[in-house]
């Protein structure tokens, strides 16, 4: 299981005063209310960056940290990731689990049988869509619905699954 969970990546620069602008990665840019700090990845090291002010703007996330009042301080982070660790990430609910803990699962029939690895999760607005890359190459689309997804086991890395009629149509 992942124990850091990225949130965003700084953009630009916003203003003169240390701002920045972050495209956010997680699926609620308003977690970003809750934290009071995130960990920044320079690439050589992890800064622990508190969180000082938050805005909206459009699509974007605009961070004030503590500590950096201007352009000149920041700047140098552009293109940076923001992470949290899984403690920060809220609590799920029954049946909920994290992307990150998701990708890389092996996917089985109920026989036992191995379909491939989760590959990705697509976000629909009606139900998420699992994508297995198959050992033939292709990708083979699940819905995340009950009557597909049998069981999941995060520790194990394991998912278990019923392919409804059509699926496997190719």
């Amino acid at each position: 299981m992942e124990e850091m969970f990225r949130v965003g990546v700084i953009s630009s620069t916003h203003g003169v005063r240390g701002e920045v602008k972050v495209f956010p990665t997680t699926d609620d840019p308003q977690r970003f209310r809750r934290l009071r700090e995130v960990t920044l990845d320079t690439g050589r090291e992890q800064l622990v960056m508190k969180i000082q002010n938050v805005k909206f703007f459009k699509n974007m996330v605009i961070l004030k940290f503590e500590g950096y009042d201007n352009i000149n301080d920041i700047e140098c982070y552009k293109g940076k990731e923001l992470w949290i660790h899984r403690s920060q990430a809220g609590n799920l609910k029954k049946d909920e689990y994290f992307i990150a803990d998701l990708v890389g699962m092996t996917v089985t029939e109920e026989d036992g049988h191995v379909l491939g690895t989760l590959s990705d999760v697509i976000q629909t607005g009606a139900n998420d869509v699992y994508v297995v890359k198959m050992e033939s190459g292709k990708e083979l689309l699940l819905p995340a619905i009950r009557q597909c997804i049998l069981k999941v086991d995060v520790e194990s890395g394991q998912m278990q699954v019923h392919l409804l009629p059509g699926l496997m149509d190719l």
